[in-house]
């Protein structure tokens, strides 16, 4: 059965919005989530099994030297169980930290991620002559902090049949940004049914 099949209109009636903002009547959305049944038709069962469902994990990666590393691997064996358990939904991971970062992108060829560790020394000066004002850390820290901003902390990866859906030659990378390895957490959470 196509998802859209039987797909009900929805109309934005219960919204309040401003003649100011908007003077045009609200569009209607093909709705594709059917409802549930009503709260009187339900019974424990059909509750849980058509709700949406919820999974969270904190996962500890070991230390990892400056650079780039694939984690993929690490990632799949902490959730594979709980994953396992979703049809279709969203995986989100997000770094606990403000000196490294997440991305996506090539697991197939190491030289993608030590060119990208280069790239990134490249356009972010480091050491004692660099521009940055927050040293008290040390001459890599506040680089790290800009590296960190610039790929970012959280991913959100689709979820299909049991598996997150990516590209055949995509990985989860961890860059670390700091010269001293330190242990790194990542908060898993899945959503879906």
């Amino acid at each position: 059965m196509s998802a859209l099949s039987g797909a009900e209109e929805v109309g934005f009636r219960d919204m309040q919005c401003s003649p100011l903002l908007s003077s045009r009547p609200p569009l209607p959305v093909k709705a594709i989530y059917r409802p549930s049944p009503s709260v009187d038709d339900r019974t424990p069962s059909s509750m849980a099994a058509s709700g949406p469902k919820w999974a969270q994990k904190t996962i500890t990666l070991p230390p990892h030297k400056r650079g780039c590393h694939l984690i993929t691997p690490k990632i799949m064996k902490e959730i594979g169980q709980d994953l396992s358990e979703f049809n279709c939904g969203l995986a989100h991971l997000f770094l606990q930290h403000t000196s490294a970062s997440l991305t996506i992108n090539e697991n197939y060829d190491s030289d993608v991620r030590d060119d990208t560790e280069t790239f990134l020394n490249k356009i972010v000066p480091e050491g004692r002559s660099a521009p940055w004002k927050h040293t008290l850390e040390g001459p890599d820290d506040m680089p790290a902090h800009i590296k960190s901003s610039m790929f970012g902390c959280a991913l959100t990866i689709p979820i299909t049949n049991g598996q997150l859906n990516m590209g055949t030659w995509q990985g989860i990378w961890l860059c670390e940004h700091r010269d001293a390895p330190t242990p790194r957490k990542v908060v898993v959470t899945l959503n879906g049914i």
